[in-house]
């Protein structure tokens, strides 16, 4: 026990002490301590949401406001996440080209950094949903039977059963899919632009929006069946039948009844 005192009052135990306080203080700094790869994506957000801010108040506060608080124009974007601004903006809806039942898809007015650095402004003034991964929106790996149930179940009744599109009340209408990238079908439904009703993943989860994806880039291929006729369904295919097949029918009773007589 002696000994053992003896050692704790050592007159160089207070060195080892400190040092020791020292590693150990070192350790938890490298810890906790982001790295440079984290320092470097903090300070590109940073830059991106700064640039973003510029780009919303030239182009967008006059109807969102200079906060994007909304007023009697335009509704607030607090909360609505990256996701739909890269959507409405991605896809020409936004800034809106004039006023109407509903804004029309149209030449993107940014280029896609300038709408990720928007999105990145809005994204920071509250949380909501954001843009897909690529994995999220890979046609490849999602499974197109299933989503031609889920599409068929959820979606048909306003876009058609192979996503062509279709009219709906006041002027609206739901618009073709056919050549909507992978990574705006997903936000439409991750946000529900418009008329379009949101399916968050209580309704839909990633994978079977993954498969409804799926799905719409089958129908952009070739017709196995030959000319598609729009795509519209049986209207177009019964109006080929009256038109064209009763047509030929009548215009071969009239031959055959000029040569019989």
């Amino acid at each position: 026990m002696k000994a053992l005192a003896a050692r704790r009052h050592h007159r160089h135990a207070p060195i080892v002490l400190l040092l020791l306080a020292l590693l150990a203080t070192g350790a938890l700094y490298a810890v906790a301590m982001p790295s440079s790869a984290d320092a470097a994506d903090a300070a590109t957000d940073a830059n991106d949401i700064a640039a973003g801010d510029k780009l919303f108040q030239a182009n967008c506060a006059t109807c969102h406001g200079p906060s994007a608080e909304g007023t009697s124009s335009a509704p607030s974007l607090i909360g609505v996440g990256a996701a739909a601004v890269d959507f409405q903006v991605g896809t020409g809806r936004m800034p809106l080209a004039m006023s109407g039942p509903q804004a029309q898809a149209k030449p993107p007015q940014f280029d896609a950094e300038q709408t990720a650095q928007l999105a990145a402004y809005v994204a920071s003034l509250g949380a909501g949903p954001s843009i897909p991964t690529a994995e999220q929106v890979d046609p490849s790996k999602g499974d197109s039977a299933n989503g031609m149930a889920l599409f068929r179940t959820n979606c048909a009744m306003c876009h058609n059963a192979v996503g062509a599109g279709g009219a709906l009340s006041e002027g609206k209408y739901a618009p073709s899919l056919q050549e909507t990238t992978p990574t705006h079908l997903y936000e439409a439904m991750l946000t529900g632009p418009q008329s379009m009703p949101v399916f968050n993943n209580a309704n839909l989860t990633s994978e079977e929006k993954r498969d409804i994806i799926a799905y719409v880039a089958l129908q952009s291929e070739p017709s196995p069946g030959g000319i598609n006729l729009g795509s519209l369904g049986p209207v177009s295919e019964g109006l080929w039948v009256w038109v064209v097949g009763m047509g030929l029918l009548i215009g071969a009773a009239v031959w055959i009844g000029a040569k019989s007589s």
